[in-house]
Protein backbone atom coordinates (compact mmCIF):
# COMPACT_ATOMS: atom_id res chain seq x y z
CA UNK A 1 0.00 0.00 0.00
CA UNK A 2 1.31 3.51 -0.77
CA UNK A 3 2.19 5.92 1.98
CA UNK A 4 0.00 8.92 1.30
CA UNK A 5 2.05 11.54 3.15
CA UNK A 6 0.78 14.89 4.39
CA UNK A 7 1.18 18.10 2.41
CA UNK A 8 3.93 19.12 4.82
CA UNK A 9 5.81 15.85 4.30
CA UNK A 10 5.56 16.23 0.52
CA UNK A 11 6.99 19.76 0.67
CA UNK A 12 9.77 18.77 3.07
CA UNK A 13 10.73 15.90 0.76
CA UNK A 14 10.72 18.17 -2.30
CA UNK A 15 13.11 20.61 -0.62
CA UNK A 16 15.34 17.74 0.50
CA UNK A 17 15.48 16.26 -3.01
CA UNK A 18 16.32 19.64 -4.56
CA UNK A 19 19.15 20.08 -2.07
CA UNK A 20 20.45 16.65 -3.10
CA UNK A 21 20.47 17.67 -6.76
CA UNK A 22 17.44 15.70 -7.89
CA UNK A 23 14.64 16.91 -10.17
CA UNK A 24 11.33 16.39 -8.34
CA UNK A 25 7.98 16.52 -10.07
CA UNK A 26 4.79 17.30 -8.17
CA UNK A 27 1.58 15.52 -9.18
CA UNK A 28 -1.81 16.88 -8.07
CA UNK A 29 -5.25 15.31 -8.51
CA UNK A 30 -7.24 18.04 -10.24
CA UNK A 31 -10.37 16.17 -11.32
CA UNK A 32 -12.01 12.79 -10.77
CA UNK A 33 -14.95 10.88 -12.24
CA UNK A 34 -16.67 7.83 -10.83
CA UNK A 35 -15.15 6.10 -7.82
CA UNK A 36 -11.81 7.65 -6.88
CA UNK A 37 -9.52 6.34 -4.10
CA UNK A 38 -7.94 9.77 -3.52
CA UNK A 39 -9.73 13.12 -3.33
CA UNK A 40 -9.10 16.22 -5.42
CA UNK A 41 -5.99 18.04 -4.21
CA UNK A 42 -4.10 14.87 -3.24
CA UNK A 43 -0.36 15.07 -3.90
CA UNK A 44 2.42 12.77 -5.04
CA UNK A 45 6.08 13.64 -5.47
CA UNK A 46 8.40 11.72 -7.79
CA UNK A 47 11.90 12.12 -9.08
CA UNK A 48 13.91 11.13 -12.12
CA UNK A 49 15.29 7.89 -10.65
CA UNK A 50 11.80 6.50 -9.91
CA UNK A 51 11.59 7.20 -6.19
CA UNK A 52 8.25 8.66 -5.12
CA UNK A 53 6.20 9.56 -2.03
CA UNK A 54 2.52 10.27 -1.64
CA UNK A 55 -0.31 8.90 -3.76
CA UNK A 56 -2.84 10.09 -6.31
CA UNK A 57 -4.82 6.91 -6.85
CA UNK A 58 -4.24 4.57 -3.94
CA UNK A 59 -1.70 2.62 -6.01
CA UNK A 60 -3.55 2.27 -9.34
CA UNK A 61 -1.53 4.53 -11.64
CA UNK A 62 1.58 5.48 -9.66
CA UNK A 63 3.83 2.81 -11.19
CA UNK A 64 3.00 3.84 -14.75
CA UNK A 65 3.26 7.54 -13.93
CA UNK A 66 6.68 7.20 -12.29
CA UNK A 67 8.01 4.95 -15.08
CA UNK A 68 6.96 7.41 -17.78
CA UNK A 69 8.55 10.31 -15.89
CA UNK A 70 11.76 8.35 -15.30
CA UNK A 71 11.96 7.48 -19.02
CA UNK A 72 11.18 11.07 -20.05
CA UNK A 73 8.01 9.94 -21.83
CA UNK A 74 5.46 11.81 -19.76
CA UNK A 75 5.56 15.20 -21.47
CA UNK A 76 7.84 17.46 -23.51
CA UNK A 77 7.05 20.52 -21.40
CA UNK A 78 5.68 21.17 -17.91
CA UNK A 79 3.24 21.81 -16.37
CA UNK A 80 1.07 19.27 -18.14
CA UNK A 81 -2.29 17.60 -17.58
CA UNK A 82 -2.36 13.79 -17.67
CA UNK A 83 -5.58 11.80 -18.02
CA UNK A 84 -5.99 8.23 -16.75
CA UNK A 85 -9.02 6.05 -17.38
CA UNK A 86 -10.33 7.72 -20.51
CA UNK A 87 -11.87 4.44 -21.59
CA UNK A 88 -12.97 1.17 -20.02
CA UNK A 89 -9.86 -0.70 -21.21
CA UNK A 90 -7.53 1.84 -19.63
CA UNK A 91 -9.55 1.88 -16.41
CA UNK A 92 -9.19 -1.90 -16.13
CA UNK A 93 -5.50 -1.77 -17.01
CA UNK A 94 -4.67 0.66 -14.21
CA UNK A 95 -7.08 -0.83 -11.72
CA UNK A 96 -9.27 2.24 -11.42
CA UNK A 97 -12.43 1.15 -9.58
CA UNK A 98 -15.88 1.32 -11.12
CA UNK A 99 -14.64 2.79 -14.37
CA UNK A 100 -13.10 5.74 -12.55
CA UNK A 101 -11.09 8.45 -14.26
CA UNK A 102 -8.38 10.81 -13.04
CA UNK A 103 -6.97 14.07 -14.34
CA UNK A 104 -3.57 14.96 -12.91
CA UNK A 105 -1.42 18.09 -13.00
CA UNK A 106 2.29 17.30 -13.31
CA UNK A 107 4.85 20.06 -12.76
CA UNK A 108 8.60 20.05 -12.22
CA UNK A 109 9.75 21.89 -9.10
CA UNK A 110 12.81 24.14 -9.05
CA UNK A 111 12.06 27.07 -6.73
CA UNK A 112 13.38 25.90 -3.36
CA UNK A 113 12.92 29.35 -1.78
CA UNK A 114 9.23 29.44 -2.68
CA UNK A 115 8.70 25.89 -1.38
CA UNK A 116 10.37 26.86 1.90
CA UNK A 117 8.11 29.91 2.19
CA UNK A 118 5.09 27.67 1.67
CA UNK A 119 6.35 25.21 4.27
CA UNK A 120 7.06 28.01 6.77
CA UNK A 121 3.51 29.33 6.37
CA UNK A 122 2.08 25.87 7.04
CA UNK A 123 4.26 25.38 10.09
CA UNK A 124 3.13 28.75 11.47
CA UNK A 125 -0.51 27.61 10.98
CA UNK A 126 -1.21 30.16 8.26
CA UNK A 127 -3.42 29.47 5.26
CA UNK A 128 -1.86 30.03 1.88
CA UNK A 129 -2.90 29.14 -1.66
CA UNK A 130 -0.46 28.02 -4.33
CA UNK A 131 -1.56 28.88 -7.86
CA UNK A 132 -0.07 27.34 -11.00
CA UNK A 133 -0.65 29.09 -14.32
CA UNK A 134 -1.26 26.35 -16.88
CA UNK A 135 -0.21 28.56 -19.81
CA UNK A 136 3.13 29.83 -18.50
CA UNK A 137 3.96 27.48 -15.62
CA UNK A 138 4.36 30.45 -13.28
CA UNK A 139 3.69 29.63 -9.63
CA UNK A 140 2.44 32.25 -7.18
CA UNK A 141 1.53 32.23 -3.48
CA UNK A 142 -1.46 34.10 -2.06
CA UNK A 143 -3.00 34.63 1.36
CA UNK A 144 -6.03 32.38 1.81
CA UNK A 145 -8.89 31.89 4.23
CA UNK A 146 -10.86 28.90 5.49
CA UNK A 147 -13.56 29.36 2.84
CA UNK A 148 -11.15 29.04 -0.07
CA UNK A 149 -11.35 25.74 -1.93
CA UNK A 150 -9.39 23.85 -4.53
CA UNK A 151 -9.89 25.29 -8.01
CA UNK A 152 -9.14 23.96 -11.51
CA UNK A 153 -9.88 26.10 -14.56
CA UNK A 154 -8.61 26.32 -18.13
CA UNK A 155 -6.03 28.83 -16.93
CA UNK A 156 -4.84 27.75 -13.50
CA UNK A 157 -4.86 25.24 -10.65
CA UNK A 158 -5.14 26.52 -7.09
CA UNK A 159 -4.57 24.44 -3.97
CA UNK A 160 -4.89 25.72 -0.41
CA UNK A 161 -2.24 24.65 2.09
CA UNK A 162 -2.46 24.85 5.86
CA UNK A 163 -5.00 23.96 8.55
CA UNK A 164 -8.30 25.11 7.06
CA UNK A 165 -10.12 23.23 9.83
CA UNK A 166 -9.87 24.58 13.36
CA UNK A 167 -10.67 22.87 16.65
CA UNK A 168 -11.32 24.66 19.93
CA UNK A 169 -11.14 22.38 22.96
CA UNK A 170 -12.57 23.61 26.26
CA UNK A 171 -10.63 22.12 29.14
CA UNK A 172 -6.99 21.07 29.27
CA UNK A 173 -7.49 17.70 30.93
CA UNK A 174 -6.17 14.27 30.05
CA UNK A 175 -8.76 13.55 27.36
CA UNK A 176 -8.07 16.86 25.63
CA UNK A 177 -4.44 15.83 25.21
CA UNK A 178 -5.40 12.75 23.20
CA UNK A 179 -8.03 14.60 21.17
CA UNK A 180 -5.48 17.33 20.37
CA UNK A 181 -2.82 14.85 19.25
CA UNK A 182 -5.16 13.07 16.83
CA UNK A 183 -6.54 16.38 15.56
CA UNK A 184 -3.00 17.57 14.80
CA UNK A 185 -2.41 14.44 12.72
CA UNK A 186 -5.58 15.30 10.78
CA UNK A 187 -4.20 18.80 10.09
CA UNK A 188 -6.44 20.81 12.42
CA UNK A 189 -5.31 24.04 13.97
CA UNK A 190 -5.92 23.23 17.64
CA UNK A 191 -6.65 25.76 20.38
CA UNK A 192 -7.11 24.66 23.97
CA UNK A 193 -8.93 27.00 26.36
CA UNK A 194 -8.76 26.62 30.11
CA UNK A 195 -8.79 29.53 32.58
CA UNK A 196 -7.60 27.23 35.39
CA UNK A 197 -3.89 27.89 35.92
CA UNK A 198 -3.10 24.44 37.25
CA UNK A 199 -4.37 22.88 34.02
CA UNK A 200 -2.48 25.34 31.85
CA UNK A 201 0.79 24.63 33.65
CA UNK A 202 0.48 20.86 33.25
CA UNK A 203 -0.37 20.95 29.53
CA UNK A 204 2.38 19.09 27.61
CA UNK A 205 1.74 20.09 23.97
CA UNK A 206 2.67 23.77 24.18
CA UNK A 207 4.77 23.75 20.98
CA UNK A 208 2.06 22.33 18.75
CA UNK A 209 -1.18 23.94 19.91
CA UNK A 210 -2.31 27.35 21.12
CA UNK A 211 -3.12 27.44 24.84
CA UNK A 212 -5.32 30.33 25.96
CA UNK A 213 -6.35 31.19 29.50
CA UNK A 214 -9.38 33.33 28.69
CA UNK A 215 -12.90 32.40 29.69
CA UNK A 216 -14.57 29.85 27.37
CA UNK A 217 -17.21 32.21 25.98
CA UNK A 218 -14.49 34.73 25.13
CA UNK A 219 -12.49 32.00 23.40
CA UNK A 220 -15.47 31.04 21.23
CA UNK A 221 -16.01 34.66 20.27
CA UNK A 222 -12.32 35.10 19.45
CA UNK A 223 -11.62 31.90 17.54
CA UNK A 224 -14.88 30.58 16.07
CA UNK A 225 -14.97 32.96 13.16
CA UNK A 226 -15.70 30.68 10.18
CA UNK A 227 -17.81 27.60 9.36
CA UNK A 228 -14.82 25.22 9.38
CA UNK A 229 -14.60 25.49 13.15
CA UNK A 230 -15.14 22.67 15.63
CA UNK A 231 -15.89 23.25 19.31
CA UNK A 232 -15.73 20.45 21.88
CA UNK A 233 -16.29 20.97 25.60
CA UNK A 234 -14.24 18.56 27.72
CA UNK A 235 -13.78 20.45 30.99
CA UNK A 236 -16.24 18.30 33.01
CA UNK A 237 -17.18 21.59 34.70
CA UNK A 238 -20.69 22.86 33.81
CA UNK A 239 -19.66 26.42 34.52
CA UNK A 240 -16.95 26.29 31.86
CA UNK A 241 -18.61 23.98 29.37
CA UNK A 242 -21.95 25.78 29.43
CA UNK A 243 -20.28 29.16 28.88
CA UNK A 244 -18.65 27.86 25.70
CA UNK A 245 -21.79 26.12 24.45
CA UNK A 246 -23.92 29.23 24.87
CA UNK A 247 -21.80 31.09 22.33
CA UNK A 248 -20.87 28.10 20.17
CA UNK A 249 -24.52 27.20 19.54
CA UNK A 250 -25.09 30.78 18.43
CA UNK A 251 -22.10 30.65 16.05
CA UNK A 252 -21.57 29.21 12.57
CA UNK A 253 -19.32 26.42 13.87
CA UNK A 254 -19.49 23.28 11.75
CA UNK A 255 -19.53 20.83 14.67
CA UNK A 256 -20.21 21.30 18.39
CA UNK A 257 -19.75 18.46 20.84
CA UNK A 258 -19.83 17.96 24.60
CA UNK A 259 -18.51 15.22 26.86
CA UNK A 260 -20.71 13.52 29.45
CA UNK A 261 -23.24 10.77 29.92
CA UNK A 262 -26.73 10.86 28.46
CA UNK A 263 -28.11 11.75 31.89
CA UNK A 264 -25.66 14.63 32.24
CA UNK A 265 -26.53 15.77 28.75
CA UNK A 266 -30.22 15.95 29.62
CA UNK A 267 -29.39 18.11 32.63
CA UNK A 268 -27.15 20.25 30.42
CA UNK A 269 -29.97 20.83 27.94
CA UNK A 270 -32.28 21.93 30.72
CA UNK A 271 -29.69 24.45 31.94
CA UNK A 272 -29.12 25.79 28.43
CA UNK A 273 -32.86 26.10 27.80
CA UNK A 274 -33.17 28.17 30.95
CA UNK A 275 -30.41 30.40 29.59
CA UNK A 276 -32.41 31.03 26.43
CA UNK A 277 -31.24 28.46 23.89
CA UNK A 278 -33.92 26.99 21.64
CA UNK A 279 -34.60 23.33 20.85
CA UNK A 280 -33.34 23.96 17.31
CA UNK A 281 -30.04 25.27 18.62
CA UNK A 282 -29.66 22.36 21.03
CA UNK A 283 -30.29 19.95 18.16
CA UNK A 284 -26.92 21.01 16.76
CA UNK A 285 -25.12 19.71 19.85
CA UNK A 286 -23.44 16.30 19.54
CA UNK A 287 -23.64 14.79 23.01
CA UNK A 288 -22.46 12.51 24.34
CA UNK A 289 -19.71 13.39 21.88
CA UNK A 290 -18.16 10.62 19.78
CA UNK A 291 -19.28 7.44 18.06
CA UNK A 292 -20.65 4.69 20.33
CA UNK A 293 -17.73 2.25 20.02
CA UNK A 294 -17.80 1.07 23.63
CA UNK A 295 -14.83 3.24 24.52
CA UNK A 296 -13.87 3.99 28.11
CA UNK A 297 -10.15 4.84 28.15
CA UNK A 298 -9.21 8.42 27.13
CA UNK A 299 -7.34 7.38 23.95
CA UNK A 300 -10.34 5.33 22.78
CA UNK A 301 -12.75 8.16 23.54
CA UNK A 302 -10.51 10.52 21.57
CA UNK A 303 -10.62 8.14 18.60
CA UNK A 304 -14.43 7.98 18.79
CA UNK A 305 -14.66 11.79 18.88
CA UNK A 306 -12.45 12.36 15.84
CA UNK A 307 -14.16 9.49 14.02
CA UNK A 308 -17.55 11.11 14.46
CA UNK A 309 -16.29 14.52 13.36
CA UNK A 310 -14.58 12.99 10.31
CA UNK A 311 -17.73 11.07 9.35
CA UNK A 312 -19.77 14.26 9.78
CA UNK A 313 -17.35 16.18 7.55
CA UNK A 314 -17.43 13.55 4.80
CA UNK A 315 -21.23 13.29 4.93
CA UNK A 316 -21.50 17.06 4.54
CA UNK A 317 -19.07 16.99 1.61
CA UNK A 318 -21.04 14.23 -0.14
CA UNK A 319 -24.27 16.20 0.27
CA UNK A 320 -22.57 19.36 -1.00
CA UNK A 321 -21.04 17.57 -4.00
CA UNK A 322 -24.36 15.98 -4.95
CA UNK A 323 -26.20 19.26 -4.64
CA UNK A 324 -23.80 21.02 -6.99
CA UNK A 325 -23.28 18.26 -9.55
CA UNK A 326 -24.70 18.60 -13.03
CA UNK A 327 -26.58 15.57 -14.36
Amino acid sequence: MPRYGTDREILETAINWLQQGHQPALVTVVRTWGSSPRPIGSLMLMREDGLHVGSVSGGCVEEDLVARYRDQQLASTYPTIIDYGTNRQESMRFGLPCGGRLELLVEELDNQTQLQTLLDKIQSKELISRQVCLNTGEVSLHAANAKDDFAFTNDYVKKVFGPRWQMLLIGAGHLSQYVAQIALMLDYHVIVCDPREEYQQSWPLTDEIDMVGMMPDEAVQAYVTHPRSVVITLAHDPKLDDMALMDALNSNAFYIGAIGSQKNHEKRCERLKELGLTAQQLHRLHAPVGLPIGSHAPPEIAVSILAEITAFRHEARIVEDNSTSVV
